[in-house]
């Protein structure tokens, strides 16, 4: 019988530790959420540390699960600030946010950012899953041309980066996500028609391969350098198709969904759905989810909110727009907590799904008119199999590095890492 929370069950206590035991059976997955153009951070901080804090108006809708993340408050994404390159703070922090790294000003083919903390997950552990790590969106991003202040389309719209110069582009179609997810899984299906299939993505596959070798020899270096970076990642994509056949997985009782949803919140709790299908089913352990493309100016009328995102986060003080803009916040930490609900809803052993992750959720922005890069908004949701002690907010000495976090939650899953981008340590009691 499931104990109610006691306070034997604060992190600490010998009870946790018993409890870690059991659920460090399961494997732990990492996840990583970014929401863009910053917070009204007023109704995000709260107002005092540790545990029993009380809860800012944003994350009120997480009051249910308030055992189950910590706030942290301090760290900073430096990489993000313009370091006398300008303007192009949006495209700055989502590229830097797992890289900790600068992105390279270009709107051109040289982009270059880093290797991010999910990627550096997935190259380790990635081989135990059908897919070593899932990227979702809902916007759709080009990945050329200039999208903000002179920085390429590729820094705004993506999260994760295979390599410095390689971004992971992520998959918006919730149906496609499921087909990718539970491909060849259906009893239904013949033997002859999973076999046509493989030919179809193999014979595409390969007519991109000659058609880019018969290209190579009309390249400079510089383009060359880019064309053996694409020939990697579409290499890549080659091994992911032969491992997912590697995989039996059972179709889950769950609806297929038709398409791109017409309305954004059924639009993110489809992906967060397939998020969390992918995670019950040990699918993948690494996911990203770009909720919103940086710098995005989406509307949301929905909640009485008809001008744009990136516009009113540009507030000048004014407390209407700021007003819209905790509204907006807290419309996105409500699909969050649909999200977190769900996971612990999903049992595993003695605990719950949710009790095996860790959930990174937050923005490269703190303030949107200023365009502050430090006292990030951060949330770290779930228990890590009893390697995380949720329930608190933390505050850290200012400037300490958001790579700081990224390298000790690699450490909970097993992957442990020298450095990722300006880290400078590990942050401790998280």
């Amino acid at each position: 019988m499931a104990l109610p929370a006691l306070e034997a069950m604060v992190p600490g206590t010998r009870l946790l530790a018993a409890t870690t035991q059991i659920q460090s059976q399961f494997p732990k997955r990492l996840a990583y959420i970014y929401a863009p153009n910053g917070k009204n951070m007023p109704d995000w901080t709260p107002q005092t540390a540790d545990a029993g804090f009380a809860l800012p108006r944003t994350l009120e809708p997480l009051a249910p699960l308030r055992d189950q993340f910590s706030v942290i408050t301090g760290l900073t994404l430096d990489k993000a600030r313009s370091h006398g390159d300008g303007g192009g703070d949006h495209a700055r922090a989502l590229a830097s946010f797992l890289t900790g790294c600068q992105a390279r000003k270009t709107d051109g083919a040289n982009i270059r950012a880093g290797v991010s903390a999910d990627q550096i997950a997935a190259e380790k552990i990635g081989k135990v899953t059908r897919f070593s790590s899932l990227e979702l969106g809902c916007d759709r991003g080009a990945q050329a041309g200039n999208c903000d202040s002179g920085y390429s389309c590729s820094y705004s719209n993506n999260l994760a980066w295979k390599s410095e110069a390689t971004p992971v582009a992520k998959e918006i179609n919730p149906r496609l996500v499921f087909e990718r997810l539970f491909a060849s899984t259906d009893p239904a299906e013949t033997k002859e028609a999973r076999e046509k299939q493989d030919r179809y993505h193999n014979s595409i596959l390969d007519f991109v391969m000659d058609d880019a070798r018969r290209l190579e020899s009309r390249l400079g270096s510089n383009d060359k350098a880019k064309l053996d970076e694409y020939l990697s990642s579409v290499r890549e994509l080659e091994r992911r198709i032969e491992r997912a056949g590697q995989f039996a997985v059972e179709v889950p009782k769950y609806e297929k969904p038709s398409g791109i949803p017409a309305e954004y919140p059924e639009h993110l709790r489809l992906m967060y759905d397939m998020m969390a299908l992918a995670f019950q089913g040990d699918l993948t352990r690494v996911a990203t989810f770009l909720q919103a493309n940086a710098g995005s100016n989406r509307p949301y009328p929905f909640i009485g909110v008809s001008a744009g995102h990136h516009d009113l986060s540009h507030h000048e003080g004014n407390n209407e727009k700021k007003e819209k803009i905790a509204q907006i916040n807290r419309f996105h930490i409500e699909q969050f907590a649909y999200f977190l609900k769900k996971l612990n809803s999903i049992k595993e052993g003695e605990g719950t799904l949710l009790d095996n992750c860790l959930i990174l959720y937050g923005s490269g922005i703190s303030d949107g008119m200023a365009h502050n890069h430090d006292d990030l908004p951060i949330l770290l949701a779930g228990r890590g199999g009893g390697t995380l002690n949720p329930g608190r907010h933390m505050i850290y000495k200012r400037e300490t590095p958001l790579a700081n976090l990224h390298l000790s939650l690699l450490d909970r899953m097993g992957v442990p890492a020298d450095h990722i981008g300006d880290s400078t340590g590990r942050l401790q009691y998280i």
